[in-house]
């Protein structure tokens, strides 16, 4: 018997209960999430795995969050900051950086030149430590938080903090265009040596917000 013949024979044994009907459900039995944690140990474990993907961790409330991101923005020494539509204004409202729109009509060139990005995000994720973005009006297009060397993103606790993968599928829309973000760009070759920066931004900055 050949490869190709065991792995259809393994599929065929799997779906032997699923009748025709392709709205058939089928019984996934895989744990929702590995413990019980209070939001507060969740968001815990979530600004833990971020660190450990190299993201850079920060927790204010939100009245502090304007001042956060300006002190961000100025720390980095950001010039411009691209803005998505739907950001609510007044995270930005004492940053010094001038803000920069995001445009249908802007070009990667330009966007390269930009300092740093701000954004919200749909979801944030404990157990794997990633940030997922859906293209909402506070995330913007894809390619704004794809090509700024510097991303700064918001994530309201606990409201936006789930433990698990599965958790966050139930929130998001797989028609949106999502992006899931491990920590900063980066990548390593056969000898495990570790770059950032070259797909994305080398420095992700979280805000945890509450």
């Amino acid at each position: 018997m050949s490869s190709r013949e065991r792995i259809l024979g393994r599929v065929r044994r799997a779906l032997a209960d699923v009748g025709p009907d392709e709205d058939t459900p089928v019984e996934r039995a895989y744990l929702r999430q590995h413990g019980e944690r209070t939001a507060e140990e969740t968001i815990g474990l979530l600004a833990e795995n971020l660190a450990d993907y190299r993201a850079v961790v920060h927790r204010c409330s939100p009245g502090d969050l304007p001042a956060t991101i300006a002190g961000l923005l100025a720390a980095r020494g950001a010039r411009t900051v691209i803005v998505p539509p739907g950001l609510e204004p007044s995270w930005l409202a004492l940053a010094d950086a001038e803000q920069v729109p995001d445009s249908t009509e802007s070009t990667p060139h330009e966007l390269d030149r930009v300092d740093s990005v701000v954004t919200a995000c749909a979801v944030a994720i404990a157990e794997t430590g990633t940030i997922v973005l859906d293209g909402g009006p506070d995330q913007g297009r894809r390619r704004i938080t794809l090509v700024p060397d510097h991303h700064v993103c918001v994530v309201r606790v606990p409201e936006q903090v789930v433990s698990s993968v599965p958790q966050s599928l139930e929130r998001l829309d797989p028609a949106r265009p999502l992006t899931w973000i491990s920590g900063p760009s980066a990548t390593s070759d056969i000898e495990l040596d570790r770059v950032e920066g070259v797909h994305g931004p080398r420095t992700l900055e979280v805000i945890l917000v509450g």
